[in-house]
């Protein structure tokens, strides 16, 4: 059998969809499987034992028309018997239609529907600690699986060169790794993601105070002033802990620098996802319009723990859409300061003890 999944876009999306993988393989041990992934998302999946090939859509292929047909008209040589399109867009219904599979399996939308033969609304309450990124994705495999597991944690697959070659990284960069090593995402995908600099500057000075912890900045040069005016924020001896100039060049270096440290702290996003996939532990501060049951995967109160503004003050979103609460992502934060999430993250934060 030979069976392609979608998933374009996003880093965290494009993670969390390779569960599928280790499911289908354990089902059909012999399968072929393809993954379609936008190829900036490479990276997170790399080195994955379960998946056979990878379909690159570049950025030259989403611009372009004609080698976007090309690229449709290689899926069509491929001769799948089976597509689950977890992406569900314009571009991954004509994969889907130019693949040929007689199974095609995607979530439920009316206007879509009846490019598949099999098609599932998406649950709005998590049953499991995976929470509904994970529910929802596995629930794409009952056409092709009698029995798979409620939850499959996603994974990220570091070599053994890239885990040495990480450590003596830090530590040629006066890095003690017998002390706590903290990863701080200070950025969020965007704005209207991202704990305002000045509060997420007192947490990490909480941080600091708390385990006498070093600290670690992940951003991407273009966002070097952000993370430069986060760190102006911070208390002269939280500085002294930053080791601002000590980042990953590269994803795949992110990810093995992480692997080395005692936890990710700062704002939901890819970051989380891949340190969760690492098993390091988390907190994670959510934007007050991102929907936590989607994306609180594997929170259990002690190694990943999670805060959002609906937690502390739900009244402020009775009789709300996500929409709407969008609209207000930065008056929200206005009501979101660090001294409501100081008492759960000094929690979370006993289990660091100083050295």
């Amino acid at each position: 059998m030979k069976i392609l999944i979608i998933q374009q876009k996003m880093i965290g999306d494009v993670l969390t969809t390779s569960i599928l993988f280790e499911a289908l393989k354990a089902e059909y041990p012999d399968a072929e499987l393809h993954y379609v992934i936008n190829s900036h998302t490479f990276p997170v999946v790399e080195n994955n034992p379960f998946i056979d090939k990878f379909l690159f859509v570049s950025p030259e292929i989403e611009d372009n028309k004609s080698k976007f047909l090309s690229f449709l008209n290689d899926i069509r040589k491929e001769n799948y018997d089976a597509v689950i399109d977890v992406y569900s867009k314009f571009s991954s219904n004509l994969m889907t239609k130019f693949s040929g599979a007689k199974i095609k399996i995607s979530k439920k939308k009316w206007y879509t529907s009846h490019y598949y033969t099999h098609t599932f609304r998406e649950t709005k309450i998590p049953n499991t600690n995976a929470g509904l990124a994970v529910e929802n994705r596995l629930q794409l495999l009952q056409p092709l699986c009698d029995d798979f597991p409620a939850t499959l944690k996603p994974k990220v697959y570091l070599s053994p060169k890239e885990i040495e070659g990480s450590k003596q990284f830090l530590i040629d960069s006066k890095i003690d790794l017998a002390q706590p090593l903290f990863m701080i995402s200070v950025l969020g995908s965007g704005d209207n993601k991202t704990y305002p600099l000045p509060h997420m500057a007192d947490l990490i000075d909480a941080v600091v105070e708390q385990t006498n912890g070093q600290i670690l900045f992940n951003y991407i040069p273009k966002q070097k002033h952000e993370a430069k005016t986060v760190y102006n924020f911070c208390k002269h001896n939280t500085k002294k802990q930053i080791f601002f100039d000590v980042f990953g060049n590269s994803l795949r270096d992110f990810l093995a620098i992480t692997h080395h440290c005692t936890a990710l702290i700062g704002n939901e996003g890819g970051a989380v996802n891949m340190a969760k996939a690492l098993n390091i532990s988390t907190f994670t501060v959510f934007s007050p319009w991102i929907l936590k049951e989607a994306w609180i995967m594997f929170d259990n109160d002690t190694t990943n723990v999670s805060i959002h503004l609906k937690d502390i003050k739900p009244e402020l979103y009775q009789g709300k859409s996500l929409k709407k609460m969008k609209g207000e992502a930065f008056s929200l934060y206005d009501s979101f300061p660090p001294e409501l999430i100081f008492p759960k993250l000094k929690v979370y934060l006993e289990q660091f003890k100083k050295k």
